[in-house]
């Protein structure tokens, strides 16, 4: 069985990677993260403090635990942050990659690095793995430059393409789309959505999912990761009021422009899937397929609350 450790498993992917180990067994884990473990079950892995910027303390965990894998979904993903701060998003997307590249290399441990669609223009998407990347966004710029720096090591390296990933986990960090669009039709206030961004939402299971597939099948090379539903971002939205009978007169459609935005987004994204589907087995649920799955998990949440509340 090999042994997999995964960076930002506090995160929304990091914890369903722990979560799919956990359950199904086919891989030993090591969990790391910056500060203490947020994940609810502690047994059945190992979790080590790992601060991705902290080189030294990086070389000591990788050097004690030996892992074979190396699932890499630590970053900075707000693309308004890494436009204000481009130091910082340096930092944490391109160096803390190139460290653990050359950890990786004197090592022999696969890296399965998570990138993003923003590595494009979204002129002509959706896209395939070989499309050439074009950023429009800081954020975009440094997924580009951290790709490069994998395809030019004599790591075995795997990139994994993904686009805005949704789901909900027991203690989360930040929302995301579905969240935020459910909770903000649940206020019953106008809401202002875009409807000139195109993209194929994908759930986290799915995307933890393939990062493991990719660690079993010990594949290399690019791969695009997404939902299989294309769709604009105020069909996205319209699509979570109806999954759970919302007011849709609410949603105000609007143009990217009228946001002004900090960074630039890309117009239309999307990806083929073909060839991850081939390779690697990638079988990704529907939209409102996925929204099932969130749901469930929220009613699973707000049982287990009830319970401790009254137990």
């Amino acid at each position: 069985m090999k042994t997999v450790l995964t960076t930002g498993s506090n995160g929304l992917l990091g914890q369903k990677i722990t979560e799919k180990i956990l359950a199904e067994g086919r891989v030993k884990l090591i969990a790391t993260s910056k500060g203490a473990n947020r994940y609810p079950i502690k047994d059945g892995y190992d979790y080590a403090e790992m601060d991705i910027l902290n080189p030294e303390q990086v070389k000591a965990v990788i050097e004690e635990y030996k892992p074979d894998a190396i699932i890499h979904t630590a970053a900075m993903t707000n693309v308004d942050t890494a436009e204000a701060d481009k130091n910082l998003c340096h930092q944490l997307n391109v160096d803390a990659v190139k460290n653990l590249l050359s950890l990786c290399e004197k090592s022999n441990i696969q890296l399965i690095h998570l990138s993003t669609d923003f590595v494009f223009d979204g002129a002509n998407g959706p896209y395939k793995e070989e499309d050439a990347v074009n950023p429009l966004s800081y954020y975009g710029e440094s997924k580009v430059l951290a790709e490069e720096l994998l395809e030019n090591s004599a790591a075995n390296w795997v990139i994994l393409r993904t686009i805005l990933v949704y789901g909900i986990t027991n203690d989360m960090s930040r929302s995301n789309i579905v969240l935020w669009a459910k909770g903000a039709l649940e206020k019953g206030s106008p809401i202002n959505v875009v409807n000139d961004q195109f993209r194929m939402p994908t759930l986290a299971e799915d995307l933890a999912e393939a990062c493991l597939l990719a660690v079993e099948k010990n594949a290399t090379g690019i791969y695009h990761v997404s939902g299989k539903d294309y769709m604009s971002i105020a069909d996205l939205v319209r699509k979570v009021a109806d999954y759970w009978v919302l007011d849709k007169t609410i949603i105000k459609e609007v143009s990217s422009v009228s946001l002004n935005q900090t960074a630039k987004r890309p117009a239309k994204t999307g990806f083929v899937l073909d060839k991850t589907i081939r390779d690697l087995g990638y079988d990704p649920h529907s939209f409102e397929e996925g929204l099932k799955v969130v749901d469930g998990q929220m009613k699973s949440r707000e049982y287990l609350v009830s319970s401790i509340k009254t137990g």
